[in-house]
Formats: C-alpha cells, sequence, structure tokens
C-alpha cells in the first residue's frame, strides 16, 4: 500500500472550505491529508478464507482501505477472524463495515466485529423505515461511539428516503418556480446526508468521526451533488460514482466525473466501481483510482509508463510488447521497491516506437527508449536523465532494458532499509 506521502493537490475553490480530518487506522481521510484509495469484496463475507485472501489482494494492490459486506450473523461473526487472518498475512489494511437494514442488530450481537471493523457505512435511505429509523440509526451511532469508530454517511439515489422526496416534493411544488424532478433528487440525497450528519453529532459523535457521500450513477448528477454539498458543510466525502458500469464505460465514466470535482478540490477519498469481467480480479478498480490521481498530479503510487499509441510508422508490435512488460514489471515489483526505496513511485519511463517523438519523449522521462520504426536503422538509443547513454541493438532488447531500469532503481533512489 501507499505510505500516504504528501503530495501536490489542486487549489480548492472558494465555496469550499477545508474539510475535517479522520482518522481510519493509521490512515487520514480529509484535513488536507492526500486522497484515499479506497475498494470494495465481491466475496461471501460468512467465508473468511476468501475474503481475507481478496482483501489482502486489494491492499497490496494500493487499496487503502477495503469495504466489506456485512448483511448477516455469521457475516459479522466472520470479522473478527477476517481481521485475524489478514494480521497473520502481514496484511494491515483498516476494514470497513458496510451495512444496510439491519446493522443495529449485527453491532449489537457482535460485538467482536463492532471492535474489528474501522469504519462503519451506514445508508440513510435503508437504515430503518418509519418511527423505526431514528432508533434504528441512533443504535449504530451509538456502537460508533461506543467503539471509538467513525461513520461514512453514505447516501444514494438508488435508495432514496422516500419520506424526504415526499416532503421535498411538496415544499417544490409550492415554489414559484419549482426546480426539476432532477434537482428535488439531489437535494434529496445532499439534505439525507447532512441531517444525518448532523443528527449523528447530536447523539455525539464527534465531527472528526464523520465522512459523507451522495452517489449517483450519472457524471453531471455526480458533479452537481458535490459541488453543492461541498459548498455547504466541511465533513471529509467520499467520491465515487456508483455503478460506473464494465470495462472502458465504467473507467471512462468514473474519470469524468471524479476528475472534475478533484480538479475543484473536492473529495477526500475515491473509489471506482467498476463491474469486474468474470473471474476477473478486484484489483483493477485500484489501478484505475491510482492511476486517475496519478495522471492529475494528485499522488504518487508507481512509476508511470509513457507509451506512442503507433501509427504507419510503427507497424511492428515489438514496442506495444515492450510497453507492456515495462509496464507489468514495475507493477509486479512495486510491492517490493515501496518498501525498500523512497521516492521510486515518482519514476517516469518511455517507451517510443519511432524517430518522430521518441528521442525527444525519451529525453523528458528519467528512462526512455526510442525504438526503431518502419525505414529506421535496427538500433534502440536510450536516455537516462535526459541524456543518452547507450544503444541497444539484437533481439535482446526487452530484457536488457529491464536490466537498465532495475539498476537505475537501485543506485537512484535511497534505500528505506538501515
Amino acid at each position: 500500500m501507499s505510505d500516504q506521502s504528501p503530495s501536490p493537490r489542486s487549489a480548492q475553490p472558494e465555496s469550499r472550505r477545508p474539510s475535517v480530518g479522520v482518522q481510519i487506522g493509521k490512515i487520514t481521510v480529509g484535513g488536507g491529508a492526500p486522497i484515499v484509495v479506497q475498494s470494495m469484496t465481491n466475496t461471501d463475507t460468512e467465508d473468511p478464507v476468501g475474503t481475507a485472501r481478496q482483501i489482502a489482494e486489494l491492499a497490496r494492490a494500493g487499496s487503502e482501505l477495503v469495504r466489506i459486506t456485512v448483511n448477516t450473523p455469521a457475516a459479522a461473526a466472520a470479522v473478527p477472524r477476517i481481521r485475524d487472518r489478514l494480521a497473520m498475512m502481514g496484511v494491515d489494511v483498516p476494514i470497513i463495515g458496510d451495512f444496510h437494514y439491519n446493522g443495529h442488530q449485527l453491532l449489537e450481537a457482535e460485538p467482536g466485529c463492532a471492535e474489528a471493523l474501522a469504519k462503519y457505512r451506514i445508508n440513510p435511505g435503508n437504515v430503518g423505515f418509519g418511527k423505526k429509523k431514528d432508533s434504528q440509526f441512533g443504535a449504530i451511532i451509538e456502537k460508533a461511539i461506543q467503539y471509538g469508530k467513525p461513520v461514512r454517511i453514505g447516501a444514494n439515489w438508488g435508495s432514496l428516503d422516500q419520506s424526504m422526496v415526499a416532503t421535498l416534493m411538496d415544499e417544490n411544488a409550492k415554489r414559484a418556480e419549482p426546480w426539476d424532478a432532477s434537482h428535488v433528487a439531489r437535494e434529496a440525497l445532499i439534505r439525507s446526508a447532512l441531517d444525518s450528519a448532523r443528527r449523528a453529532e447530536e447523539l455525539g459523535l464527534p465531527r472528526e468521526r464523520i465522512i459523507l457521500s451522495c452517489k449517483v450513477s450519472g457524471v453531471q448528477e455526480l458533479i452537481a451533488v458535490y459541488r453543492d454539498i461541498a459548498a455547504r458543510c466541511d465533513y471529509a466525502l467520499h467520491l465515487g460514482l456508483t455503478e460506473a458500469g464494465m470495462g472502458s464505460k465504467g473507467i471512462t465514466a468514473s474519470s469524468a466525473a471524479l476528475a472534475v470535482l478533484l480538479q475543484e478540490g473536492i473529495g477526500d477519498t475515491i473509489r471506482i466501481s467498476l463491474t469486474p469481467e468474470p473471474g476477473a480480479s478486484r484489483t483493477g478498480e485500484v489501478i484505475v483510482a491510482q492511476e486517475l490521481l496519478q495522471t492529475m498530479g494528485l499522488r504518487a503510487f508507481t512509476p508511470l509508463v509513457t507509451a506512442c499509441p503507433g501509427c504507419g510508422r510503427t507497424t511492428s508490435e515489438f514496442f506495444q510488447e515492450l510497453a507492456r512488460t515495462v509496464q507489468a514489471h514495475v507493477r509486479e515489483q512495486m510491492p517490493v521497491w515501496r518498501v525498500k526505496y523512497d521516492g521510486v513511485e515518482n519514476l517516469t519511463l518511455a517507451v517510443m516506437g519511432c524517430v518522430v517523438n521518441g528521442p525527444g519523449e525519451s529525453k523528458h522521462a528519467n528512462i526512455g527508449i526510442s525504438l526503431p520504426g518502419n525505414g529506421e536503422a535496427p538500433s534502440a538509443p536510450v536516455f537516462i536523465d535526459g541524456e543518452k547513454a547507450m544503444t541497444l541493438r539484437g533481439d535482446n532488447i526487452a530484457h536488457e532494458f529491464i536490466g537498465i531500469l532495475d539498476d537505475y532503481v537501485a543506485n537512484k533512489y535511497a534505500s528505506r532499509v538501515g
């Protein structure tokens, strides 16, 4: 995982006051801390072995917080065992419990679960209904106070508090210029989150233990909701486009929405809610979140590889294969490099396919290689810190370039060991 080291951050807009910092284990969310990456398991929490394995996989990929579903008595009972398994695996990542409908019962019945979780997540739209809503919400907040846990109050437009919606619709009907339906829905989300947060404070939960989120699945709606709530409070905010979708659609939609908000200084922790391909690793959403923050200059997680897209000058697939090999090597090595070398996440690499932009782009990177395009001499100059260092030729270029990369890391970055 990242050590949450300081990094540059976009200037906050005038409408956004600095958020209150929330401590979740060793991780700080808000209060000017670097933006935190989180993810969620899709295992059955009743299976502590499988769930611990996936949490470890997500944490090693760089997820700094991991949320799990806690929906049954057996799932709640499994939480302490999951935490203990992670400790035996050497994985120290805060676990967040996601509660819907029966969280008050589960936390009361399983004190081990209440203690083992690093944070609780409550959805005000389904924490309880009718007369039971306030008491059931209050019961969870009381457990958070008892065990010293922070809480995310996460409103979602797929499970809006219908009594809140009805009240706002009545108010809207009396306006001289009524809002449209989407505006009413946004206001219901925001009011649900803010009213619940204020109620939690009234019950005794400190402000510095509250995080808010207002999830929607539309890009423009998400931007509008978070601009509004950021202007109306200083709680730490969790960002995410809910039900973003699969593959390129989910990545594009999430990036489009979150990048706008992050650029405006809105958001303290993010999740990219991707639908994984069947059988695919859950870690894809972690990598997308990291790359979004890193390409925006907000965090640094792993060396980034610049590579040209290819054109008629580069019909050979060799540069594509080399770029993929270098990218894979970097990700494989980062768990070791991150522990061993200070600052290695800021390393830049370039794998270019021809003479047009190859040498120039390579000079801008810490290490760059310009491969021969069509009709060019069969040689590949390598540039290190802006200077041509050597030329590679033959069939072993990929192996030699990886060796150059490993040597550079070992010699350039200060060892954390000793």
